[in-house]
């Protein structure tokens, strides 16, 4: 029986639903179903109702023409709240000598979620950057070291509590079950980075309707990310008042005939708008319509390369920048990031590794986000699946009564606090089980 994901990306433009599978040559969108979104404001849940009138239709379309039927979702979440601190934590180890294991780090990581924040605001992720085991400084993995201490510098992405719970409180109301909540900047970038791009270091840019979204990766760690309050829609509304026009017809003259890059805009040719109420149509030339994308889009350049200049790591960007989201399809905008910015520059859809049978719209760079979040997923679930299978390992060849000071954190006899997550515990703990034994069987003799 094959094992599907399924995703949902709560965008500000456009909701996203979407089912995808593994396959061997890497993942497969097998549904894949927008709608205009509503209800959603840069990049947050502000009206529920509205934003499930425009999910549920996709839902329902799905399990009807597609005969799947959703009840658990990996869900993407953002907002102009989104920020990012640097955090560091120590832990003095009693025995010095012992073998810095993966429950050690683990409760390390575990333990930044409990790091103060403001009032309202709530932990979403934490990602370890690097750590020092006594004199040894910058250690990407300690377990398997021994010392009297280790530090931890860690990465922790902190959002509001309110829009977790507006996110959370819509899937429940669609009737679906919450199975993780993934940062959308880190999603975009599984769906649209190569592997030597998060190595060389490259700074990716998710321009939506509502912000733009910056995240940093530089030796496979993910170094920084940031939101810019300004997207797609900004550069709409601008369009909107500067050539007097309604939204939608802005909307339609940023797609067809807009352009971040004045200078290459034809002086010669213009756009003739309809009069509302029974005036005189008018005409606005490709230049002044270019003129007003450029100012905006610059601004928002100008936002990315403060945050990459205040990361630390603008001398690490070796591989340049990447831009995906709706936004990026303006029409010269590569080359116009690249004059501003001085990095190579390059539109991003979702990778080679995605495939699909009829869902064009998976290709398109406003697809990325939603993609993601699907291979996510996979990972998620992949890594969940291994630790369980090597507790369940332990547990047949060790019976707890045997263990309880491995397998127990307080050391309560015959139950565990808290499962281990990371993959080398089953090693740690096999060696240690192994260990006592022979300890015992040397004393007996």
């Amino acid at each position: 029986m094959k094992r599907y994901i399924a995703a949902i990306d709560l965008g500000t433009t456009k909701v996203v639903s979407l089912v995808g599978e593994k396959t061997d040559s890497g993942y497969k969108i097998v549904s894949f179903r927008e709608a205009p979104s509503k209800g959603v404001m840069r990049g947050e849940v502000v009206n529920i109702q509205n934003v499930l009138d425009s999910l549920i239709p996709t839902i329902k379309e799905i399990k009807q023409e597609d005969g799947i039927e959703i009840s658990e979702v990996y869900v993407g979440i953002a907002g102009q709240n989104i920020k990012c601190n640097t955090a560091r934590h120590s832990r003095n180890r009693g025995k010095s000598d012992e073998l810095i294991s993966d429950k050690e780090i683990e409760e390390m990581e575990q333990d930044m979620f409990n790091s103060r924040v403001s009032a309202g605001e709530k932990i979403l992720h934490v990602m370890p950057q690097s750590y020092n085991v006594d004199d040894h400084i910058g250690v990407k993995d300690p377990v398997g070291m021994t010392g009297t201490q280790i530090e931890g510098d860690y990465k922790i992405f902190i959002g509001k509590i309110n829009s977790v719970e507006h996110s959370k409180l819509v899937i429940n109301r669609a009737g679906l079950i919450l199975k993780e909540l993934i940062l959308e900047p880190v999603a975009s970038a599984r769906a649209v980075l190569s592997e030597d791009e998060m190595e060389l270091g490259v700074a990716m840019v998710d321009m939506g309707g509502g912000t733009t979204d910056l995240l940093i990766y530089e030796d496979n760690i993910v170094r920084h990310t940031a939101v810019i309050p300004f997207g797609g829609n900004s550069i709409t509304e601008d369009l909107r008042q500067g050539c007097g026009v309604s939204s939608r017809n802005a909307e339609q003259m940023k797609i067809q005939y807009g352009s971040c890059y004045s200078e290459y805009a034809p002086e010669n040719k213009t756009v003739i708008i309809p009069g509302i109420g029974g005036r005189e149509s008018r005409e606005v030339s490709f230049r002044v319509i270019a003129g007003i994308i450029e100012a905006r889009v610059e601004e928002i350049i100008e936002a990315i390369m403060y945050e990459i200049e205040n990361s630390g790591y603008q001398d690490k960007i070796r591989a340049g920048i990447v831009i995906t989201g709706g936004g990026s399809q303006l029409t010269n905008l590569c080359q116009f990031v690249k004059f501003k910015t001085g990095f190579d520059t390059r539109i991003a859809s979702p990778n080679n590794s995605i495939t699909f049978d009829s869902c064009e719209g998976v290709c398109k760079p406003s697809s990325s986000t939603a993609v993601g979040l699907i291979i996510k997923g996979f990972e998620s679930e992949k890594s969940a699946k291994l630790t369980a299978e090597q507790e369940q390992h332990v547990a047949t060849l060790f019976p707890k009564e045997q263990i309880p000071e491995v397998i127990s954190e307080k050391g309560q006899k015959g139950q565990s606090d808290r499962r281990e997550k990371r993959h080398g515990s089953f090693i740690n703990q096999t060696l240690g089980v192994l260990g006592g034994i022979f300890d015992n069987s040397d004393n007996e003799a």
